[in-house]
């Protein structure tokens, strides 16, 4: 269970747990609690998510509770700079309230957030066992690749937030650090290597944070990782060689911390340097959604929409859209009404 609790209230952690159960028990187990309106979590708690497997779907009274309770962070999002003022990177404390939601509203055909909950949870068991690096290769760094507009960047951003959220016992709060991979690129021949130096080195600073998990995302990563042996007939091969060569050192020195976590995407997978892909332990695929998973993203809309009370009405109308011959068409005319 994920408690999120009213930044102002002073209810202790158990005594939220412990009502947080009665409630659930009350209503029967709902996924998601938002009205606490006449129950002793009143202005203490804003929203209760439950997640389980679909198997335990009916023996949840039955299933321990593992609670996660946290506050989220209202601050806006913060600018990293280097030299002569460059912004090159955006900085977040999570949980942020900027991403509160933000993991359950996205829709995919595959069990791609599953696999990344599964495999960042594995990841730092190997960190908490000391799985040596040199037997067991992983570097903690995830690679997700596919056409634009697909919710590569958005996942990214939710993961590092859920995160946070599931391993608050162990971190304080979390650090999601987006670089901007264009503004490394130096005006001045051979400096980019260097600003990739650089900016890696404010990260390293945070690291050095025990109580702080790490989230380091790079958005369309082939503008950094771009492959050397393309680059070699550029105009300028030696410079962007020496950012890839960097880039790869920089990912190879923060593996060894247990709190680091890197985030990477990609539109166009197949110029990205080789070695890079190789240090990817996760690579997946996101492609454009299929009607289900359409259908499914404009329920949420409606639903979003009837909670802020602009609209009225039932979402079962969308079961309709399964014995329509165009999807276009059923949600124009949807749309139109």
């Amino acid at each position: 269970a994920e408690i999120l609790k009213a930044n102002r209230s002073a209810l202790g952690y158990d005594q939220v747990v412990r009502h947080v159960e009665g409630l659930l028990r009350l209503r029967g187990y709902p996924s998601t609690m938002t009205r606490f309106d006449d129950t002793p979590l009143s202005g203490h708690v804003e929203k209760v998510l439950i997640e389980y497997p679909e198997s335990e779907k009916d023996n949840l009274a039955h299933m321990p509770l593992v609670p996660h309770v946290y506050h989220v962070n209202a601050d806006e999002m913060g600018v990293e700079e280097l030299e002569d003022g460059m912004a090159a990177a955006n900085h977040w404390v999570l949980p942020s309230a900027e991403f509160e939601g933000l993991w359950e509203s996205l829709v995919f055909d595959s069990k791609v957030k599953d696999e990344l909950l599964s495999y960042s949870s594995t990841a730092l068991l190997y960190s908490d066992k000391n799985v040596d690096h040199n037997i067991v290769s992983w570097n903690k760094v995830v690679l997700l690749h596919g056409p634009p507009g697909t919710g590569k960047t958005s996942l990214c951003k939710a993961l590092a937030q859920k995160l946070t959220i599931r391993h608050n016992s162990r971190f304080k709060y979390g650090q999601l650090i987006e670089i901007n991979s264009h503004s490394l690129f130096s005006k001045w021949f051979s400096e980019s290597g260097k600003l990739v130096m650089k900016m890696f080195q404010k990260i390293q600073s945070l690291i050095d944070d025990e109580d702080s998990i790490i989230f380091v995302l790079i958005d369309e990563v082939e503008s950094l990782a771009h492959c050397r042996k393309a680059a070699i007939g550029g105009n300028e091969p030696s410079d962007a060689i020496r950012v890839v060569n960097s880039l790869l050192t920089q990912i190879d020195s923060i593996k060894k911390y247990p709190n680091v976590f890197v985030l990477t995407t990609s539109n166009i997978t197949g110029v990205i340097d080789l070695a890079f892909v190789d240090r990817a332990d996760i690579r997946r695929y996101l492609g454009y959604p299929s009607q289900a998973a359409i259908l499914k993203i404009f329920e949420s809309c409606i639903e979003e929409l009837q909670r802020a009370g602009i609209i009225q009405g039932s979402v079962k109308f969308l079961k309709d859209a399964e014995h329509e011959d165009g999807l276009g068409t059923f949600l124009e005319s949807v749309c139109s009404k």
